[in-house]
């Protein structure tokens, strides 16, 4: 039972810095739930980035059988991310008002780690460099994601191997600007789909994807309906337009052709 000379629990997981990283700048009682709600968000986030990165490398090499087991787990981190905003909703719009003002310009769309995982995802929206422009190390890490191809430009290169017609994406060398939605592709995912046992590497991949994105998608809904019941429709803290700028997001799609493909069928 002494641990004095032994690493323990504690030490082993720096639970001294994680349990002390919580300094409420207000006398509210909500602001702590406010910031462990964002804390372990990210910390979620840092694994779905470790986890898609594994993916992507691993599609690279033709190794489909890993990047499931990636792809699955995190879908499950998008929904222990969900899970937390019903925690975060039983805080009422009186109880937010008693800090908000705490908060100065910080917003939830300056996450440097969410952006990452929509640049990873394919999303790449190059206005939305300009909030961690001020932190050149987080600037560079998004750079440096931008410059490679992300995990649907692999997904559609592994299709362009496996025989697919993909047309221009087989092409592609510029990666940070968003693909165009292509009619080859979808008509590769068709090819697929309508012959499972055939493809079925494939079949399996393209679910897995799916997957990642129908959690994705609830999160974007579980987000701007917290923001709603919380806040209304008034602008975000950072600047944005709240409520309305969320929304759009919501019709953002990471893999159209995946989408596309179930009217087709």
């Amino acid at each position: 039972m002494s641990f004095a000379d032994r690493m323990s629990y504690s030490d082993y997981l720096h639970l001294d810095e994680v349990l002390n990283a919580q300094s409420p700048l207000s006398t509210a009682h909500d602001e702590l739930l406010f910031i462990i709600q964002h804390q372990t968000s990210e910390l979620w986030m840092k694994l779905a980035i470790h986890e898609v990165s594994a993916a992507i490398r691993s599609i690279r090499d033709d190794k489909l059988e890993p990047s499931f087991k990636m792809l699955a787990r995190v879908a499950r981190i998008f929904e222990q991310l969900n899970n937390a905003w019903d925690v975060l909703r039983t805080m009422t719009p009186s109880e937010y008002t008693q800090f908000r003002e705490s908060l100065g310009q910080s917003s939830g769309f300056q996450s440097w780690q969410y952006r990452a995982i929509e640049y990873m995802a394919g999303n790449r929206n190059l206005a939305m460099l300009r909030p961690h422009a001020h932190r050149p190390e987080f600037s560079e890490k998004l750079e440096a994601i931008l410059a490679m191809p992300s995990l649907y430009d692999e997904t559609i290169l592994l299709l362009s191997r496996q025989g697919f017609d993909v047309g221009a994406d087989a092409q592609r060398t510029e990666w940070r600007e968003n693909r165009v939605e292509s009619e080859e592709v979808l008509t590769a995912w068709q090819t697929v789909y309508q012959d499972p046992e055939r493809h079925w590497m494939l079949y399996e991949l393209a679910e897995k994807l799916v997957d990642f994105e129908d959690y994705f998608r609830r999160w974007r809904f579980n987000h701007v309906t917290t923001v709603e019941r919380i806040i209304g429709l008034k602008r975000g803290t950072g600047g944005t337009s709240g409520a309305s700028y969320l929304r759009k997001m919501l019709d953002v799609e990471l893999f159209p052709e995946l989408w596309r493909v179930r009217t087709v069928l």
